[in-house]
């Protein structure tokens, strides 16, 4: 796994063999531990930031760029 310093100064890691599909580019799993045992967020890739914001129905959206990764399920009542 890749080390990366989140804004705050925590150390992350980043998982390239895990990802999720974004608009711009995928979402790479981070976790809080070099085992990948704490999982901690999603890694943008298209602005190398963990700046993202998760909502309830599943969707990821970069806070810097604007990447979405869409919703796990969908429900044209949320619309």
């Amino acid at each position: 796994m890749e080390r990366h310093d989140s804004p705050d100064g925590q150390v992350l890691f980043v998982n390239r063999s895990e990802s999720e599909i974004g608009s711009k580019g995928p979402f790479y799993v981070v976790y809080s531990d070099d085992e990948g045992t704490t999982r901690w967020g999603y890694f943008c890739s298209n602005c190398e930031s963990v700046d993202n914001a998760m909502d309830a129905m599943g969707r990821v959206q970069c806070n810097e760029c604007s990447n979405v990764r869409k919703p796990d399920q969908w429900d044209a009542a949320h619309e």
